[in-house]
């Protein structure tokens, strides 16, 4: 059946979903984390989410800023700070929090 959506009633190609897509999309529900994933793969690929959603800047954090911010995605913030920075994604220092990477770039 043709797509009336599109101009001359074809079917729009379909992007296929990248696997970091296809994770935000299971484990994220109105912007929360409903649950960390146990295998570290699909971990790994949301982590960067999380960084670029809760520390947009590219500053120090103490580490009670670090815990407001997480515990607005999930409440095991222990556990986030943790994978964080053992995924090295973020530095801590007495106390003190910093991204280790930069910024995606949009797109």
């Amino acid at each position: 059946m043709p797509d009336p959506s599109t101009p001359g009633g074809e079917e729009a190609p379909r992007r296929r979903l990248s696997d970091r897509e296809k994770v935000v999309r299971a484990f994220f529900r109105d912007d929360r984390l409903v649950s960390i994933p146990a295998k570290p793969s699909k971990r790994d690929l949301l982590l960067p989410v999380i960084l670029d959603r809760c520390f947009p800047e590219d500053r120090d954090y103490e580490e009670k800023e670090v815990n407001m911010r997480l515990a607005l995605l999930h409440p095991d913030v222990a556990a986030l700070r943790r994978y964080l920075v053992d995924g090295r994604l973020m530095t801590r220092e007495a106390g003190i929090y910093r991204r280790a990477q930069p910024m995606d770039e949009p797109g």
